[in-house]
């Protein structure tokens, strides 16, 4: 079973991939696999530097979120390479927890889903809902962003109504961590009888 889980920046994400994968389910993190790519010494890496030169991800991330023809041009070089990760990453899962009809459950943790893929090839989205303001405050206080870099942030992606439109589950990121992971528990013992 194949599982989208997206959600906005700061909405939680995070937390229910961390439930999920202490619960034994396989997460394919695309995050980590956009930062794998273009690791240093990889042809992503090589790529990156030939569109923006020697930058580090920093300076690359305030780049790409004030320009959004330089985030088209990143876009183009790390979103092939994460599919193709991704894909691979899959075939090999041979993880113990399957559907009663014996399909392996895969969540791919997509931040972008809505954004840059189809629901398409998913048996099930998965959208970690929170308000925007709320967000904007976890970002501010826990990552120690500025107003400008959160609302940047949470401006670049797709709004919370277009996320919802694709989800079949939406779990609520605006409570507790503890209330988050409640909800993912109740979803996977619905999910793998």
């Amino acid at each position: 079973m194949r599982v989208g889980l997206t959600g906005g920046i700061a909405s939680g994400k995070s937390t229910a991939s961390a439930e999920l994968r202490r619960l034994g389910v396989d997460v394919i993190d695309y995050d980590q696999l956009a930062r794998d790519v273009i690791a240093p010494g990889t042809p992503g890496a090589a790529a990156v530097r030939a569109q923006f030169g020697d930058i580090d991800r920093n300076q690359l991330a305030r780049l790409v979120f004030e320009s959004e023809p330089d985030r088209l041009r990143l876009e183009a070089i790390v979103h092939p390479l994460v599919f193709q990760a991704a894909a691979e990453r899959e075939a090999a899962v041979d993880g113990p927890l399957a559907r009663a009809d014996s399909k392996p459950l895969v969540v791919h943790e997509i931040p972008l889903l809505a954004e840059v893929m189809s629901r398409d090839g998913f048996d099930q989205v998965i959208v970690v809902d929170a308000p925007a303001s709320l967000r904007l405050a976890r970002l501010t206080a826990g990552r120690g962003m500025t107003q400008q870099e959160a609302s940047g942030r949470i401006d670049a992606q797709a709004s919370d109504e277009v996320r919802r439109a694709i989800a079949d589950i939406v779990w609520d990121g605006s409570r507790s961590p503890r209330s988050l992971r409640r909800q993912v528990r109740r979803w996977l013992d619905v999910t793998i009888l």
